[in-house]
């Protein structure tokens, strides 16, 4: 599409069947897997239906990986396979699930085209086995970031997960959390709904309430150098969030003191959100957005392939300045994925003087 180094935040693999996964597995797993006849199990998140009209996008008919990285002049992409071996309930299965999914995705993926890269897929309800899967696979890279869902036993904040936190600050990975649920809790605060319709709506609130939860407990203190990426967890609700959590500060901060200025300052250079899906109806209502929020340096540029979140040929919507453009396409993402950053090669084709519009 263009010349400008473009990253996108938020990239689909195809997902691997249970059987596929039998090659990075040791004798046991294998056996075990067989044995209980996984295979025969699709082991897939019910957020996109295979067949629903919202899980495929016309842009993108017909094109596989590369396909679709050469159509939208795509440089760099942070992929992910969201595999539902994460919702098992037997640890050990899922931990070594878990593991081949990475193992899978690094040698038939990330081997296969320079312009990928990794996510380390993790469960958070196993903060010990996530810390060792983090550990295993930090040596490589190509892996820029920790994935997890964004639905999980407790908010995001709970120290449970801290030992998670520390591990990907350390080896300077992002922690990303992607729209989804291991389905262990309503993903309604008021019980479970009836529809997918429903579930699919309510995501971008659970994006609310991580932020929140990051902040109030303080994980923003505690770690200062971690980045956490928002993928597909819409915008538009920010500039309120942010707003209400400014104000509510100043009458409850002795509670926080962790909170040593007001929240929107803590969480710019360190919360960043994907582009897609686009919240809201037109360019004048995203550039009310960018008024509000007063930047654009937390948008993330993405397409979410292979899913619909956007019509025509163009995943990057009206109503931001152009000098926004650079920043929003690729200069937040170094920022966002310390491991990026550090590429000389990626880092010399950005102006990063002009990423704030």
């Amino acid at each position: 599409m263009t010349d400008m180094l473009t990253i996108d935040a938020d990239f689909h693999l195809p997902q691997a069947g249970v059987s596929d996964l039998l090659p990075y597995l040791d004798d046991y797993w294998r056996m075990q897997v067989v044995d209980r006849e996984l295979p025969s199990m699709p082991f897939r998140l019910s957020s996109y239906p295979a067949n629903a009209p919202h899980a495929r996008n016309t842009a993108f008919e017909g094109l596989d990986v590369p396909g679709a990285l050469d159509r939208f002049g795509v440089s760099v992409a942070v992929c992910s396979m969201l595999h539902g071996v994460a919702g098992l309930h037997n640890p050990d299965m899922r931990a070594a699930l878990l593991s081949a999914v990475n193992d899978l995705v690094a040698r038939d993926w990330l081997d296969a085209d320079t312009r990928l890269r990794g996510s380390i897929y993790i469960s958070g309800e196993d903060p010990e086995a996530a810390v060792a899967e983090i550990e295993r696979l930090a040596g490589d890279d190509r892996f820029v970031q920790v994935l997890m869902l964004a639905m999980q036993d407790l908010p995001h904040g709970a120290r449970r997960y801290w030992p998670i936190y520390e591990a990907a600050q350390r080896h300077g990975l992002a922690v990303a959390i992607h729209a989804g649920a291991l389905y262990r809790n309503p993903p309604s605060v008021s019980g479970w709904p009836s529809y997918q319709y429903e579930d699919y709506v309510i995501q971008s609130q659970a994006f609310e309430n991580i932020l929140v939860s990051f902040l109030g407990e303080g994980v923003f203190a505690r770690f200062p150098d971690l980045k956490v990426v928002f993928l597909e967890s819409g915008f538009g609700w920010l500039p309120t969030t942010l707003w209400r959590m400014d104000k509510t500060w100043r009458g409850t901060r002795q509670e926080v003191p962790w909170l040593d200025r007001p929240p929107s300052q803590i969480t710019a250079g360190r919360v960043f959100l994907s582009l897609q899906p686009v919240d809201m109806p037109g360019p004048d209502e995203v550039a009310q957005v960018v008024k509000h929020v007063g930047s654009t340096d937390m948008l993330l540029f993405s397409t979410d392939y292979p899913h619909r979140q956007f019509d025509g040929d163009d995943p990057m919507p009206a109503g931001f300045p152009d000098a926004a453009l650079p920043a929003i396409r690729a200069g937040n993402a170094l920022r966002a994925y310390p491991r990026l950053g550090r590429d000389p090669a990626l880092a010399a084709r950005v102006d990063f003087l002009e990423v704030t519009p």
